[in-house]
């Protein structure tokens, strides 16, 4: 096995907690490394710090598997995935939902791995070269647990191209029929498909923050932008909203939005299909109001560098989706920019009310649920923000 040395004083922050090294922390690196490879990693005085994954494509060149030594071997995976489950299977009994995240990347020991359980079938995604070697090995143990009827590989997040690894995606246990898949959470059914649809399949870190919207729905018109398979708007109709609009730029997604919807009995609902900050302006022009609008976006930036654009993007969503909401009524909205903290984002969102001289009242603020674990020596596990609030106007 290669050893890598950190330089002088660069394993503080590993030593507190942190799984990354970067390639600016290394005092030099053999040639002969390949990427992926499991390696040791040395302070600048030779004591070890751990083994993991080393990759010279990327700017985390090191991710630490293990402060004791430990190989990545079956046993080694067997025991992380094993802890992951206990935890999941505490928190979100059968009867409440048989779709929660597995492995949550770094939160759960498995740096760059993330594997979505959705009834029968798991998804599996690898954001690291090293990962990506120990996929076979991976899914055997996913077979052995589990017995699925589908276990898919979801390679497609433009992260991997910072590991210098290439997208794709493939079913590697069952075909194309098992990929479907009837999940329940909370009382509401979905169809969720796991090779075509969005990420891997279904956003399940919204769950808790949907149960709130609930509450601020009942007898309300609703409009539900970002929709995807139709989460939260389901979910308002569940609490009892008059109607709901559902909006997303894919016709795919809105289809399956609509069948949830036939699925769970509901009927009160139509669609939009579109760019999302077109349709908030065309709704703007057409003098629409709502009693609870809720603005759930993909990540607006992948990076550092592109913070302003994305914080500039959210307050002009805020400001499209305030024009919107009754007054009296509520804003649910969501931030899943890694790279935008909590901070920034609710700063955006008052930014985007001042123009309007509206008030907003914070009555609700969350983060990813518990299948979702944050490790709290690394920030970089925490990532979505979302907040209620009760909007009103002194206009």
């Amino acid at each position: 096995m290669h050893s890598l040395h950190l330089k002088p004083g660069e394993h503080r922050r590993i030593s507190k907690g942190h799984l990354w090294s970067f390639s600016n922390e290394l005092q030099s690196v053999p040639k002969d490394i390949a990427a992926g490879e499991t390696v040791k990693l040395l302070s600048s005085n030779g004591m070890l710090v751990g083994t993991g994954f080393y990759n010279p494509n990327s700017l985390i060149s090191f991710r630490l598997l293990s402060r004791s030594g430990e190989l990545p071997d079956k046993a080694f995976f067997r025991k992380r995935i094993d802890e992951a489950l206990a935890l999941r299977t505490k928190v979100y009994p059968a009867d409440e939902t048989n779709a929660w995240r597995l492995v949550h990347g770094e939160s759960d020991g498995l740096p760059g791995l993330v594997i979505d359980r959705f009834g029968k079938a798991l998804v599996i995604q690898s954001y690291s070269a090293g990962m990506d070697l120990h996929l076979p090995v991976i899914s055997d143990i996913l077979e052995e647990l589990f017995n699925p009827e589908a276990i898919v590989i979801r390679n497609e997040s433009v992260l991997r191209d910072l590991e210098g690894i290439k997208r794709y995606k493939n079913i590697i246990l069952g075909d194309k029929q098992n990929t479907t898949q009837l999940i329940h959470d909370a009382g509401i059914s979905y169809q969720t498909d796991l090779y075509e649809g969005h990420k891997t399949g279904f956003f399940l870190d919204q769950r808790e923050n949907r149960r709130m919207i609930r509450k601020l729905a009942q007898g309300g018109t609703v409009l539900d932008v970002f929709t995807s398979d139709g989460g939260f708007g389901l979910n308002a109709l569940h609490g009892g909203a008059a109607h709901v609009t559902m909006t997303d730029i894919s016709s795919d997604a809105l289809e399956r939005a609509a069948a949830n919807a036939a699925l769970n009995k509901y009927t009160n609902i139509d669609t939009l299909e579109g760019d999302a900050f077109d349709i908030l302006q065309q709704l703007g022009r057409e003098g629409k109001k709502y009693d609870l609008v809720i603005l759930d976006p993909p990540s607006f930036t992948k990076s550092r560098k592109n913070l302003p654009a994305a914080l500039k993007a959210y307050r002009k969503l805020n400001k499209l989706g305030l024009q919107l909401v009754k007054n009296g009524g509520f804003l649910g909205t969501a931030s899943c920019s890694r790279h935008a903290s909590e901070e920034d984002f609710i700063r955006a969102v008052q930014q985007a009310a001042q123009p309007l001289r509206k008030h907003l009242r914070q009555i609700y603020r969350s983060s990813q649920p518990a299948d979702h674990p944050v490790l709290l020596s690394m920030p970089e596990t925490r990532y979505l923000k979302f907040a209620c609030f009760y909007v009103t106007s002194d206009v």
